[in-house]
């Protein structure tokens, strides 16, 4: 079977441009889907399971980072995890997060010989594949998808704005509530949880609605108090009781003060290992 690709990214042009040059330099390449953005990206991933995913860095919605974070995440067991392409515009200097990862790279605008070893590096990589879009063991699909998240991890904190830019981290919640504006203290909430352009903000008593999006308030977290446990979600650490893993190997935590079942995807399990 041809080797099957998604092309993410949001300039329809560009899009264009590097379809017709992969069509030059690897005939044999399927484009299975084009992606305008970040979440039809991860979309189209999931559903159409490609070999290999360009991706945009910057998109609207999802950067192409947090759309192969989500991938890595929900991606189906047993299924090999697609070789990573990030097409962007950084300057040499970030680009060193992107060599140190193994993860390879087209600079914006794209060029026929940078994109032909690209190519080069893609076919070595499938080669090496035990068979083409065949199932592999579980075994052997965990760690390439393991090999990719720590790839991620690493660009995730690499090309993350720089910490001494930040205000000090946040103590209280102003929540709107009609006319009463709540003060909620940090320290009170159990996890939040994005929900659209909104976040839930869960404590031991009540649930309360925030019109922010997680990524706005992510920056505003103590990290040391506040750990990302997924995408969607981020816990008070120390509200965390235990960690549970199961039959598949998967961690939920269990909280103090909540009946709520908080799961861990592949991309924190790091953060949870026994002394």
């Amino acid at each position: 079977m041809k080797p099957t690709a998604l092309i993410a990214e949001d300039e329809s042009l560009l899009a264009e441009s590097l379809r017709q040059e992969l069509a030059r330099l690897w005939p044999e390449l399927h484009i299975v889907a084009m992606a305008p953005h970040g979440q039809a990206a991860l979309d189209a991933a999931l559903r159409l399971l490609p070999d290999i995913c360009f991706l945009d860095i910057r998109m609207p919605g999802l950067s192409g980072l947090e759309a192969a974070q989500a991938m890595a995440e929900d991606w189906p067991e047993g299924k090999p995890f697609p070789l990573l392409v990030f097409v962007t515009a950084y300057d040499q200097y970030a680009l060193q997060a992107f060599e140190r990862a193994a993860v390879d790279y087209v600079l914006k605008p794209v060029q026929p010989e940078r994109l032909a070893l690209t190519c080069q590096r893609l076919q070595a990589a499938l080669a090496l594949r035990p068979a083409h879009n065949a199932e592999q063991p579980a075994q052997q699909a965990d760690d390439k998808i393991n090999q990719a998240v720590e790839q991620l991890r690493l660009l995730l904190g690499a090309t993350a704005p720089a910490a001494a830019a930040r205000q000090p981290p946040l103590r209280l919640l102003q929540i709107a509530q009609g006319s009463v504006i709540k003060m909620l203290p940090v320290e009170e909430v159990l996890y939040f949880e994005a929900a659209d352009k909104y976040v839930r903000v869960l404590t031991a008593e009540k649930e309360h609605l925030v019109r922010i999006s997680l990524r706005e308030l992510l920056p505003q977290l103590d990290t040391t108090r506040f750990w990302q446990v997924h995408r969607s979600v981020v816990v008070r650490a120390d509200a965390i009781d235990r960690a549970v893993r199961d039959e598949a190997g998967k961690l939920s935590l269990h909280l103090h003060g909540s009946k709520d079942r908080l799961s861990v995807s592949r991309m924190y399990t790091h953060l949870f290992k026994g002394m």
